[in-house]
């Protein structure tokens, strides 16, 4: 038997491993993804009701943008620090479960609250919750992700994730609507239910740890970009990621708009969200497996296309262009929600990418918050300079993705040179 026979062998069983490797990364990312299912059935329908809950408590409504900002704020901007300390540390795992913990837990407490002060502590706690798991989670995720696609890998998990975004709001809705009894025991009610799925979330993360002990192993070994650390083309993806999350409107400045032109009656406004959450779904899904096609092109057509999501929004006194306007939302959340976490996986080397991610949450947290911000000023002058200001801060965002896009390929060229 000729040597070329025990190389066909040995390649043949290298493929069988690599393609076992790649189903094994799968399933990693369809559980992990499952958990956040469940994960935002809790968020997410605590956050549909927390608003009034705690004007029921007895919140101003100067409370209740304090407590909202703030728990984004804190939320976004420690992930600095719980990003840096997993690197340092490499317990990702730890981290994940001690932020799970804390945030899904703090839900179901709501219902035992008397007073808005606690329930303020509780709602801060819970983005302090996601704050602590949130880098170490998309680390682990990256690993999986860099194995099977990096824009496929965090789509899927996106798609799942908006699964339980749309279904927490649906079933405390259908809650509420079919309980009678007065409104504050109803609502107590309502997040006393959210601990089922809460411990659901922990369950199911605990057969992942079980089951994927080193996710770290389903990492690729070859990079198509070699980059040391974190690298300067990442801090100009930070500039690109910072002008697309000012110039993004949050969705409840589209819904007070929606309800102050009377385009929509009340009952309508949830489902609008729940059509931009099933676009974000789609979205996530296609374009990121577009991207691992065509690489950071797929987020440009992306963020092109939701550029026109305000005037449609804002501008328009047609219910039909107003949902079009609202589909153009969907897809730029579904792009920010899995292609941008994808280019961090796959320019930013393991070992730092748990601060690489923390420093990408934290800057767009805090973009999005003072974009959110300016733009209700704004809205309050006119609708007009609102729009005109998104406009131009999305395009100035396509315009750096275009720069980073040229960045990579000449770094490409220097190490295929090399």
């Amino acid at each position: 038997m000729s040597m070329g026979y025990f190389e066909k062998i040995y390649l043949k069983n290298k493929k069988r491993r690599c393609s076992k490797t790649k189903k094994t990364a799968m399933g990693f990312i369809v559980v992990m993804g499952i958990v956040s299912l469940f994960a935002d059935i809790t968020h997410e329908g605590a956050r549909s009701l927390i608003g009034p809950y705690l004007g029921l408590l007895g919140a101003s409504a100067t409370a209740v943008g304090i407590i909202s900002g703030l728990g984004e704020f804190i939320g976004y901007g420690l992930r600095l620090l719980t990003g840096y300390l997993s690197d340092k540390t490499r317990r990702y795992w730890l981290f994940t479960f001690l932020g799970y913990g804390m945030d899904l837990f703090s839900v179901p407490l709501l219902a035992l609250a008397g007073r808005w002060e606690i329930a303020a502590m509780l709602i801060i706690m819970e983005r302090t919750g996601k704050a602590i798991r949130k880098p170490s989670k998309d680390t682990l995720m990256s690993y999986a992700a860099r194995n099977v696609g990096s824009g496929k890998g965090f789509a899927i998990a996106e798609v799942l994730d908006q699964i339980g975004a749309v279904s927490g709001p649906v079933i405390l809705s259908l809650i509420l609507l079919f309980k009678s009894g007065d409104e504050l025991t109803n609502y107590r009610l309502a997040f006393a239910i959210l601990l089922i799925p809460a411990l659901i979330t922990l369950v199911l993360l605990s057969i992942s740890r079980l089951n994927f002990p080193q996710p770290k192993k389903f990492e690729v070994k070859e990079d198509k970009i070699n980059f040391e650390g974190i690298s300067k083309s990442y801090w100009l993806y930070l500039v690109a990621i910072s002008l697309i999350a000012a110039g993004f409107a949050d969705f409840p400045l589209l819904a007070f708009h929606f309800q102050r032109i009377d385009i929509f009656n009340s009952t309508m406004i949830p489902f609008m969200y729940a059509i931009a959450m099933g676009v974000d779904a789609v979205s996530a899904l296609i374009f990121g497996l577009f991207y691992d096609k065509v690489g950071v092109t797929s987020l440009i057509i992306a963020s092109s296309l939701s550029i026109f999501f305000s005037p449609f929004s804002f501008l328009s006194n047609s219910s039909l262009l107003v949902i079009l306007g609202v589909i153009l939302w969907g897809v730029g959340m579904g792009a920010q929600e899995s292609i941008l976490k994808s280019v961090v996986a796959d320019i930013v080397t393991p070992e730092k990418r748990g601060t690489a991610y923390g420093f990408f949450n934290a800057i767009f947290g805090l973009f999005w918050f003072i974009g959110s911000a300016f733009m209700g000023i704004l809205y309050d002058h006119t609708v007009v300079s609102l729009v005109v200001f998104s406009m131009i801060i999305e395009s100035a965002a396509v315009f750096t993705l275009f720069l980073f896009k040229f960045k990579l390929v000449n770094t490409l060229n220097k190490n295929e040179r090399g």
